[in-house]
């Protein structure tokens, strides 16, 4: 009872804070060519237009920590998403390693949303995360319409000592080299050095914020780097803004943390299934970790899969399939033992799971997949499921220390591949930290389901919801 209480304080109180967020903000999606765009702007706002453009593998929700509050603030907010990102259907082409390749894409299509919604007003306002930083620049080379920009997480050989004129670079504490790349913009205004945060020459304006306690995602939602977002347009234009920056970050820690406390109540009313265990011994769990970790990225790269239109899909299946194969397999050979299916455990982590996914998908990241995607998740299930099936055995009978030992062991395997094959491979290392989220998250609530109803029924369903995850979270890509 008193976990049940403590979970619903926690989910009341977050959704209260993300809906504040939201307060007096119309929210509406269109289409701008085959791009969706969602804007954000109170009813009858005719501030400045700021667009908004996400990082690689982002969508349009990640950007709302920016977004609403520049919303309630008076301005006029488009955020967007790139080629086969989210739930735009058309995916990404070209060669991802030529500026003539898929980089002219992405910046044509910051031209046409940029066209969309200035009707010709005041300068537009450019706003981006890590990879659209760069093509947010690039953009702006060629126009006479752009106003003040802010880069989060930025990186971009074009930015020099003549351009961007007035530029907010935002970058987390635990950021070290986007930190320096900030400072270095820094430099190349006249006078940088002796003015610390702030550079100006009388021509160019720049400033650099560091965002305490912030990696390369926790950053969309520092307080501090989105009230320097809002002063430095607030500046540029002439404006004052008395609006609150909400902790949209906390809450949305605590709204999934209250989550996974609330699926506790529900595990009490799984019907308890005895079963016989099979404690494995320290060799047999090295077993289980090394070959695996060595076998798995081997095959796979050697394989070299490359049919399915998300890059780096078609490795990370066969991973997924060799690994938890392997895995079964020792786990048959020593007797270690399934359980019975229980419908209930199996419908009840996959109904958690759904109601999950809906509230990452309303305040933090695309969840829902296209039409398109579906036949991609159902090929990617295929790794999937063995792999969390074997994971969900694992997780039954392990301590922390030795589940954490597993997987990390997954985790090192990727990062054999990228070894192996690094240019083939190398955007195999942002699944590392989606399969971090999805070990604390669902995995807790599988094992929590586990222990009670046996492995087979979570391990199955959390094999689905892992081939969902990946199956959205990486873009559409055709070469």
């Amino acid at each position: 009872m008193l976990r049940a209480l403590v979970a619903a304080l926690m989910i009341g109180l977050s959704i209260w804070v993300l809906s504040s967020a939201r307060s007096g903000v119309e929210i509406s999606q269109r289409l701008v060519g085959q791009t969706p765009v969602t804007e954000y702007a109170q009813a009858g706002a005719d501030g400045p237009a700021v667009v908004i453009a996400h990082g690689f593998a982002g969508s349009q929700q990640m950007m709302q920590g920016y977004a609403l509050p520049l919303a309630r603030a008076g301005y006029r907010v488009a955020v967007f998403e790139f080629l086969g990102h989210g739930r735009h259907t058309q995916p990404m082409s070209g060669d991802v390693n030529a500026i003539e390749g898929t980089t002219r894409l992405l910046v044509s299509q910051v031209h046409a949303v940029m066209d969309a919604v200035t009707e010709g007003d005041a300068p537009v306002a450019l706003l981006g995360h890590s990879m659209a930083t760069d093509i947010l620049v690039r953009a702006a080379q060629t126009r006479d319409d752009v106003g003040p920009m802010v880069l989060v997480s930025a990186f971009s050989q074009e930015i020099d000592g003549s351009a961007p004129a007035d530029l907010l670079l935002i970058t987390g504490a635990w950021e070290p080299g986007l930190r320096a790349f900030a400072v270095d913009a820094l430099k190349m205004v006249d006078g940088s050095s002796a003015q610390g945060p702030t550079a100006s020459d009388g021509q160019l304006e720049r400033r650099a914020v560091i965002a305490p306690l912030s990696d390369h995602v926790s950053v969309l939602h520092s307080r501090t780097g989105r009230t320097e977002a809002l002063d430095w347009l607030d500046r540029f234009y002439d404006r004052s803004s008395n609006v609150q920056i909400l902790p949209t970050g906390w809450a949305l820690l605590a709204l999934f943390f209250g989550m996974v406390l609330a699926f506790r109540p529900f595990v009490a009313l799984l019907p308890d299934r005895p079963r016989a265990t099979v404690l494995l011994t320290a060799w047999q769990r090295l077993v289980l970790v090394l070959v695996p970790a060595i076998a798995a990225p081997s095959v796979a790269v050697a394989v070299h899969p490359t049919f399915l239109p998300v890059l780096v899909a078609d490795h990370l299946m066969l991973h997924l399939l060799l690994f938890g194969g392997l895995q079964l397999a020792f786990l048959w050979y020593w007797r270690v033992p399934l359980g019975g299916f229980s419908i209930a455990a199996f419908a009840i982590v996959l109904v958690w799971c759904i109601v999950f996914g809906f509230a990452l998908d309303r305040y933090a990241a695309n969840f829902w997949p296209t039409a398109g995607r579906l036949w991609i998740i159902a090929v990617i299930g295929i790794g999937a499921v063995p792999y969390m099936l074997a994971d969900a055995i694992l997780a039954a009978q392990s301590s922390f220390w030795q589940r954490l030992v597993f997987r990390l062991g997954f985790i090192g395997s990727l990062i054999v591949a990228v070894v192996l094959d690094f240019e083939g491979l190398f955007f195999l290392i942002m699944i590392a930290p989606v399969m971090v989220l999805f070990y604390l998250i669902f995995g807790t609530v599988g094992r929590a389901a586990a222990r009670v109803s046996g492995p087979l029924a979570p391990g199955l369903a959390l094999g689905i919801v892992l081939a969902w995850a990946l199956g959205v979270s990486f873009p559409l890509f055709q070469s």
